[in-house]
């Protein structure tokens, strides 16, 4: 799962257990994300697996690890291992929803060596802080107009640099790279003469984009406090090379299907701002179901690294999953559902990353599906898992398992 968290919160996700609740239609959980997303395809299978009343031919039950954080389980899978020439993946997040291909992807980070230099000895230290946005996943969310926290900071320190006697003394945001970040914040020197008037540019900025987001950030906050202590700040080259490359990444929808109504294509995601003793490594994640793209859209942002100076490093990724309309496991599946609800489900592909295409590569005879209930807010501490959904979802798997074909 993504161990996601409110800053607010305090949790350990290595020791704690997820603290779940029901709320109306919907479990959650307390301040974290639920793992819901896949813990629930992961209980399915399971639950398959020792309920010896349940009717199957011969099952494989295929648990990856770190599917999350780089899909590391399914990229090692032997070649061989698997006997089974038919995968129901369990990890799509919309009942009445079938899927049948998916977007491959690839990170690409830039880091930033700095120098530090004393602040003057007279400067005042402040925290800013971008905070209360939604985040969400950096592949299904990122066409919904939700705001990147790394992005607004970037927007406020550039119009604070230009402006007033202000000097970057750290930064941090984000923190997966596969989830649009919902905070990022920065602690900054300022001159005394211009204390007022900065505190007063942030609070305008803080009006301009809860007037921009009102829609979608209903909860964004933009906040300046004071904060004692004496510290060194970024010399003024690294400093303005960070500002300037943060404002300049690209992120969101680069390019919408043109086959498949409602699909992104390509995107990029700005996902996290990591400082360490000398360094600033600044990750992104790009994705599309077309390979080139995904090569277009990681020389673009590679492009906005070399122009800022940063050493740029990219990782191999993972390969899309093709769509292929005339599957018999589609066709079984489709019909176990309609069967059930007399409502024909939708056929789609999504923008994100299922191990069904580095499966795929690794077994291009298997016939695949994916299917799943309704969780919304995954990567995020909204996570939600319907409950309605799930009692759906489990008894459209056992219809698929009673009639899947032999092949």
């Amino acid at each position: 799962m993504v161990c996601e968290k409110n800053s607010d919160v305090e949790f350990d996700f290595d020791i704690e257990g997820i603290r779940p609740f029901i709320d109306g239609e919907w479990v959650k959980a307390e301040g974290t994300t639920l793992g819901a997303d896949n813990g629930i395809g992961a209980a399915a299978a399971l639950a398959v697996a020792i309920d010896e009343t349940i009717e199957h031919g011969p099952l494989e039950i295929l648990l990856t690890l770190d599917e999350e954080t780089g899909l590391t389980g399914a990229t090692n899978l032997a070649e061989g291992l698997l006997e089974g020439q038919i995968l129901l993946n369990l990890d799509s997040e919309e009942i009445g929803e079938l899927y049948i291909g998916c977007s491959g992807g690839r990170d690409t980070k830039g880091t930033i060596h700095f120098e530090q230099e004393e602040a003057p000895e007279n400067y005042l230290f402040y925290e800013l802080l971008i905070s209360g946005l939604r985040g969400g996943h950096s592949g299904l969310d990122i066409n919904t107009g939700r705001a990147n926290a790394i992005k607004i900071l970037a927007r406020i320190l550039n119009t604070l640099q230009q402006y007033y006697l202000v000097s970057v003394a750290e930064v941090k945001g984000g923190s997966k790279r596969n989830a649009i970040p919902r905070e990022a914040s920065a602690i900054l020197a300022v001159d005394p003469e211009d204390e007022s008037v900065v505190i007063e540019e942030v609070m305008e900025f803080e009006k301009m984009v809860q007037a921009e987001l009102s829609t979608v950030e209903p909860n964004l906050r933009v906040v300046i406090r004071k904060i004692e202590g004496t510290k060194k700040v970024l010399d003024e080259v690294s400093e303005d090379q960070l500002i300037l490359m943060l404002y300049a990444l690209p992120h969101g929808v680069l390019k919408m299907s043109a086959d498949i109504p409602g699909l992104v294509e390509t995107s990029t995601n700005l996902a996290t701002l990591v400082m360490t003793e000398n360094a600033i490594e600044i990750g992104t994640s790009q994705r599309s179901s077309v390979e080139s793209e995904i090569e277009d859209a990681v020389t673009m942002v590679s492009c906005v690294f070399e122009l800022g100076g940063a050493e740029i490093e990219t990782s191999d990724g993972y390969p899309g999953w093709k769509p292929d309309v005339k599957s018999e496991i589609l066709k079984v599946t489709r019909d176990a559902y309609t069967a059930l609800y007399g409502k024909v489900p939708e056929v789609k592909a999504i923008h994100a990353g299922l191990e069904c295409g580095i499966i795929k590569e690794k077994y291009p005879e298997m016939d695949m599906v994916s299917f799943g209930p309704t969780i919304t807010g995954a990567h995020s501490p909204d996570e939600q898992v319907n409950i309605a959904s799930v009692e759906k979802f489990w008894y459209h798997l056992l219809k698929v398992l009673e009639t899947v074909p032999e092949r």
